[in-house]
This record gives structure tokens, C-alpha cells and sequence, in this order.
């Protein structure tokens, strides 16, 4: 174990994602036990810019593995974005005797603790945490599962309605850049139809797949629409087209929005991220820099920062070929 780092800072930056507060409690405690200090830095970059760090002990983390969002908060900074920002920041870390950091976050979270790295030689470890399940080098990010229990739920409940009325709904769920939310939970939520944005289904393939659904004898239908699928400029031109197309069909749009971050964390993410926590401090004290700690075949792994930023997660492709079967 590295005797030069004494002290270590974690910051919890972009979108909140439940797990990130277990993650924190996990770098706290395992600071606790290799007795280094821990500091807590607020408001992710703008804060380690303005120094606002709190002192993190084993116990002032208690009671925060099942709280959703981020205690630490969350922040975008442009300030950091330039090298006098980062600057600042430095000198800040430097000031607190900080001698490394861990980031929790996506993409956009890394790429800033990246440059740091490479303009200031210090250390960086990052634990991924974000809903989309986006970032390369890891099969699951912290806070993916918990959406997906959420939105599955919510489906659900939709489910009830559309039968009721015969309805079809079209439910628009997060995953700007990867369908993963949207093919898990419309599997898992029995859905007619699942739009991503890795797989250009079609204006007309949508209507024949709605068509065989009510020739089949369905009355109603539930289509799952990652927020960045190509089919259609948004989920309300979709509606429209099909309500044109398929006049039998009463159509309904359903975006989730938001609800799909917050919420208690899933036991697996609650584990995920204590291993994660654990992983990134006692890289730290080997001497490791700028990876990031990720799951891999249910093996926690670490992956270069750089290639955590530039690589692309992929989709299931045989989750794809189930769910061609389940809608048929």
C-alpha cells in the first residue's frame, strides 16, 4: 500500500444516479479502515474549484446506502472546463493536503478527471454512475438497475390503463445515445414494440408490427421509445403518425422523465457500489491512476480512464434477438 497518499477526496459529478451515496459511504469506510482521511468535495468541479470539502469518517456516512440521489450534490462547472479553472482547482486540493481523488459519474465526469490527470500528474480513480448504463468497461453502471426496477414498475401500472381502454402507449424513457433501459425494460414489461436508437426500426415496420398485434387479437399495446431512437423527430410525431395510420387506435404518450433517477437503490446496486467504493481506494493506495473501477463477467475490473471515455458501450444483441421472439 502507497505510503505517499494520506488523504483522499470523492466528488459525485453530472446526473444523480441512486447507489452514488452507497459508493461514498463505501470510499469513506475504506479510507476509515486503512486509516487514511476522507474528504467529501461538494458540488462536484465548482466545488473543488471553491474548495468546499467536508471531513467524511466512517460514521457520518451511516444511514446513507439506501438514500437515492447524491449527498454530496451535483453541479456542472464551465469554469472548470478552462485551464485557469482547473488551476484553481488544484491549488485547492493541494491546500486540503489531498492526494487523490475519486470521481463518481459518466462520461463527462471522466473527461474532466482525465485532463487533470494529465495536466497535474494527479491521482484519479472513477466509479461509474449514471442511469443509461453508457460507459465502456463496466456491464453495469451504478444506478442502472434501480431505473430499471422503476420503470418496469411504472410500465406496469401503465399496462392496467391500456387494457382498460384498449389504448396503445408509447412510454419514453431515458437513453439519449443507448437503447439499454429501453430493450431490458420493454423484455421485462412484456412491450409489443422497443424503439432504440442503435436499431432503425421504421415508420412502416412500427405500423406492421402494431397491425400484427391487433390482427393476433391484442386490444391494446405498450412500445417502449429510448428518448434516442431515429425513428421519428419525438415520441409525440410518433403518436401522430400511428393515429393517422391506425385510426382503430387510441393513442397515448407517457414520458417518465426524471422519476427514472431517483428513487431507493436496488440491493445490486447497493453491492455494486460498496465494491466499486473498495476498489477505487485500494487501487489508489497501489499505486494505480486514472481508471476507472468497472464490473466484468461479475468480477470487479479496472479499465483505463481514456479508453472509459472513448469506448462505446454495446447493445445485447441477444437480448435484441429475444425480444424480436417475445413480440411476435
Amino acid at each position: 500500500m502507497s505510503k505517499t497518499i494520506k488523504k483522499i477526496a470523492v466528488m459525485t459529478s453530472g446526473g444523480d444516479a441512486p447507489g452514488m451515496n452507497a459508493a461514498i459511504r463505501s470510499v469513506a469506510r475504506t479510507c476509515a479502515y486503512y486509516n487514511i482521511e476522507c474528504a467529501g468535495i461538494y458540488r462536484g468541479y465548482e466545488g473543488m474549484i471553491e474548495g468546499d470539502f467536508k471531513e467524511l469518517t466512517a460514521r457520518n456516512v451511516k444511514g446513507i446506502i439506501n438514500k437515492g440521489g447524491t449527498i454530496l450534490k451535483s453541479a456542472r462547472s464551465k469554469e472548470f472546463q478552462t485551464k485557469e479553472g482547473r488551476q484553481k482547482a488544484y491549488d485547492a486540493l493541494k491546500a486540503a493536503n489531498i492526494d487523490a481523488l475519486v470521481v463518481i459519474g459518466g462520461d463527462g465526469t471522466f473527461t474532466g478527471a482525465l485532463i487533470f490527470n494529465q495536466e497535474f500528474n494527479f491521482p484519479v480513480m472513477g466509479i461509474p454512475g449514471t442511469i443509461d448504463n453508457d460507459i465502456f468497461g463496466t456491464s453495469h453502471t451504478l444506478g442502472y438497475d434501480t431505473a430499471l426496477n422503476t420503470v418496469v414498475e411504472v410500465i406496469d401500472k401503465i399496462r392496467d390503463t391500456a387494457s382498460s381502454h384498449n389504448r396503445l402507449f408509447f412510454v419514453e424513457v431515458m437513453g439519449r445515445d443507448v437503447g439499454h433501459i429501453a430493450l431490458n425494460v420493454g423484455v421485462g414489461a412484456g412491450a409489443e414494440e422497443i424503439l432504440i436508437p442503435e436499431e432503425d426500426l421504421g415508420l412502416d415496420r412500427l405500423l406492421e408490427s402494431l397491425r400484427r398485434s391487433k390482427l393476433s387479437g391484442k386490444s391494446s399495446s405498450i412500445v417502449v421509445v429510448a428518448e434516442g431512437d431515429k425513428i421519428g423527430k419525438n415520441v409525440f410525431e410518433l403518436k401522430d403518425y400511428v393515429e393517422e395510420n391506425m385510426t382503430e387506435y387510441e393513442v397515448r404518450v407517457s414520458v417518465l422523465g426524471h422519476m427514472q433517477r431517483g428513487g431507493s437503490p436496488s440491493c445490486f446496486d447497493r453491492v455494486l457500489a460498496s465494491r466499486m467504493g473498495v476498489k477505487a481506494v485500494e487501487s489508489l493506495l497501489e499505486g494505480n491512476s486514472n481508471y476507472m473501477v468497472g464490473l466484468l463477467s461479475d468480477k470487479i475490473q479496472l479499465t483505463p480512464l481514456e479508453q472509459a471515455v472513448k469506448g462505446k458501450s454495446k447493445i445485447n444483441q441477444e437480448l435484441l434477438r429475444v425480444s424480436d421472439i417475445m413480440t411476435t
